[in-house]
């Protein structure tokens, strides 16, 4: 893969800002209430207007004002709320193991979080380890903002291949190298409220999930929940605009037989219009037919309110969800409702930032926690909601134990992830803009693929 020089960076960190614009609605990667974080300690010794930088759910404004401790790995993530709960127990739970190095966490703000990176990796200030998207990562590895850790990986005798599967070590290698040890898989999938389907007669299958095996179905159960849903609630709980509804069409359209939106080297663009216009029609009439309420800004916690039947949500609000107080629900993976079973899907990776100044011991440290903190780690941060990736623990019974998780684990096989192209981030901000036209009724769905297209070909690599 051809590099750009990472002084670059700095001119191409609005993609990065755009990008986080779709993904904002991750409820988005941010789960509910707030969790303080070890850079608050650090912050605090350095007076009272470097405190300000952190905000109430322990996320720092400027991570490189944190005070650091200099016998530690600096690991900067983009996880807040319910997720980065996990994350920091994960964290505690390595340092409490006694490895050579202990790592201290730096809670970035999500919308911030790939601009701070960038810059900091390119000014020589970055963190010793850090998350990317495996959508995120091909643009980050062609601008040298991470580091292969094949080396690293071989100096501790750990081989991959036989901890992930095929698809989650694809996304992560680039040229043969490996950039990032794979941690998650995050899918939409859907929840329902058991009292209201209860309300409405609709029956949950053996497996205890909706029976839905095509469009007819998924309708006909929205029609039943829409007879006994009172004034103020929704059928559905999903947003106007944004990425919820861009991730049901990316659905709709591999489930309908759509071919990659571009091919594999990123030099064309491939998709099927046609099969992106019914897609987008389908999404549609969700909200024509009225199963979806006008102004929903956040349809999680419009779901945790008890005023939906059918939330289509990430894998991240699990956790979140189990812990609201008299919300009786249930978790399925996203429905096959056409020709092909396939659900939006990305994934979490553990990365090593490039940086000058570490030296090659801190380096294989760092590595060697993101071993750990997928494999090791890998139960307690499955408890977010999130599919691991680590085949061991998705097969642990600790994990198939665990209330919900296993029964959308099957998302894992039918996730359809972002292709794997350096500019996707900003062909998803053009995608997501062209599909609002089409939900605010300002275009039909012929208009919003033809922008969509264009938007595929001007973003390019």
């Amino acid at each position: 893969m051809k590099r750009k020089a990472i002084a670059s960076i700095l001119a191409l960190t609005l993609t990065a800002t755009a990008a986080l614009a779709g993904c904002g609605s991750e409820s988005s990667e941010k789960s509910e209430g707030g969790v303080k974080s070890s850079q608050e300690e650090g912050t605090a010794e350095q007076g009272e207007e470097a405190s300000a930088d952190v905000n109430e759910d322990g996320t720092v404004n400027n991570p490189e004002a944190v005070a650091i401790d200099k016998d530690k790995l600096v690991f900067w993530s983009l996880f807040s709320g319910g997720d980065g709960e996990f994350m920091d127990k994960m964290i505690s739970e390595y340092n409490e193991g006694g490895p050579e190095k202990q790592v201290q966490s730096i809670m970035l703000v999500w919308a911030d979080y790939y601009t701070k990176l960038q810059t900091a990796v390119a000014a020589g200030k970055g963190p010793d380890i850090g998350v990317s998207h495996a959508s995120s990562l091909p643009e980050l590895v062609e601008q040298g903002v991470v580091a292969p850790i094949d080396d690293y990986l071989d100096e501790l005798g750990v081989d991959l291949s036989t901890m992930y599967s095929e698809t989650s070590l694809e996304s992560v290698t680039f040229d043969g190298s490996v950039y990032a040890v794979p941690l998650d898989t995050h899918a939409e999938i859907m929840y329902f409220n058991k009292d209201i389907l209860e309300q409405a007669g609709v029956a949950l299958n053996d497996k205890g999930q909706l029976e839905i095996a095509s469009a007819d179905d998924f309708y006909g159960i929205c029609d039943k929940i829409k007879a006994v849903i009172p004034e103020g609630g929704s059928v559905i709980s999903l947003t106007n605009n944004g990425d919820d509804p861009y991730r049901v069409w990316w659905a709709t359209y591999f489930q309908m037989g759509g071919t990659p939106l571009v091919n594999e080297d990123g030099s064309e663009v491939t998709m099927d219009k046609d099969t992106a216009v019914k897609a987008a029609e389908f999404v549609k009439s969700l909200y024509e037919k009225g199963y979806v309420a006008e102004g929903i800004d956040d349809h999680q916690q419009f779901f945790q309110s008890g005023k939906a039947g059918i939330y289509i949500g990430g894998t991240w609000g699990t956790g979140a969800l189990e812990k609201t107080e008299n919300l009786n629900f249930g978790a399925m993976p996203y429905p096959q409702m056409f020709d092909k079973n396939a659900c939006w899907a990305d994934s979490h990776t553990l990365i090593l930032p490039t940086k000058k100044d570490r030296s090659e011991e801190d380096s294989k440290a760092a590595v060697e926690f993101m071993v750990s903190a997928s494999e090791k780690g890998g139960l307690t941060w499955a408890g977010s909601g999130q599919i691991p990736a680590s085949n061991a623990v998705r097969e642990s019974q600790e994990y198939l134990d665990m209330p919900y998780r296993s029964s959308y684990m099957e998302a894992l096989d039918t996730a359809v992830l972002p292709s794997k192209v350096s500019t996707f981030n900003a062909m998803k901000t053009g995608m997501i803009d062209s599909l609002n036209t089409l939900w605010s009724g300002d275009t039909d769905a012929a208009e919003a693929v033809d922008m969509l297209y264009d938007e595929l070909d001007t973003n390019l690599p």
